[in-house]
């Protein structure tokens, strides 16, 4: 099955811009009389056929069409800190687009080692994961903001801080309320400090654990965006 990224599709015709015509043609070497699908990022999914093809220009008309594919239960947003390796960053954000994700914010921390981040090519990984994974909804990918401006801004129902600090932490089933809207920091490779924590606390984040073992960043946003999706199947 191949699929394309058509996020301005608006009607029943619609033509491939020249890189992904080129794709297509060239590289797919399809041809007139093929059958593609398009998925738009909003949910919805559509079967196309070619009627015309050229290395810079392929035209595609719609044959069927499904709205809300594979719509989720559950909002679910991760706020993580930007890992030193910007590699195990892209692959948490590929791997969590194919479990299942809405949103991402790159959170940069007191301890965090990268406080830049490219989002272009971010937004690059998360749209080949979306077409891999034949995923209708493409996640948010926000700019990336600083902990203490991030912390008082966002309106979730079900707010949560995973961190390795001592304390009581339950796992998050056994807290969570399913089919909600969902938001979890995950910190940088040094953790969050105290003084973090506190604020989070202070603005009604639950501390939660993710394990016994200490996991690295992008394993942990990983757990964390797995268990919630197995928590709302």
């Amino acid at each position: 099955m191949h699929v394309f990224y058509t996020p301005d599709i608006n009607s029943n015709n619609y033509t491939l811009n020249e890189e992904e015509s080129k794709h297509c043609s060239k590289v797919l070497r399809l041809g007139v009389g093929d059958v593609v699908h398009l998925i738009d990022g909003r949910g919805g999914l559509y079967k196309a056929q070619i009627n015309e093809a050229s290395k810079k220009h392929v035209q595609l008309l719609v044959i069927e069409h499904q709205k809300e594919y594979g719509k989720r239960n559950h909002h679910l947003h991760i706020a993580i800190a930007p890992t030193k390796n910007i590699d195990r960053l892209e692959w948490f954000l590929e791997k969590a687009t194919e479990i299942g994700i809405d949103e991402f914010t790159p959170i940069i921390c007191d301890r965090s080692e990268r406080k830049i981040i490219k989002e272009e090519r971010l937004e690059k990984v998360i749209t080949s994961a979306v077409k891999q994974s034949l995923t209708a909804y493409h996640p948010q990918l926000n700019k990336a903001i600083s902990f203490a401006d991030f912390i008082t801004k966002n309106k979730e129902t079900e707010k949560f801080i995973a961190h390795c600090m001592d304390g009581a932490k339950p796992y998050i089933n056994q807290i969570v309320n399913i089919h909600q809207s969902y938001l979890i920091l995950i910190g940088p490779e040094g953790d969050f400090t105290p003084a973090e924590l506190n604020v989070a606390l202070q603005n009604g984040y639950k501390p939660v654990t993710l394990g016994n073992t200490r996991l690295r960043t992008e394993t942990a946003a990983l757990a964390a965006c797995f268990e919630l999706n197995f928590i709302n199947r």
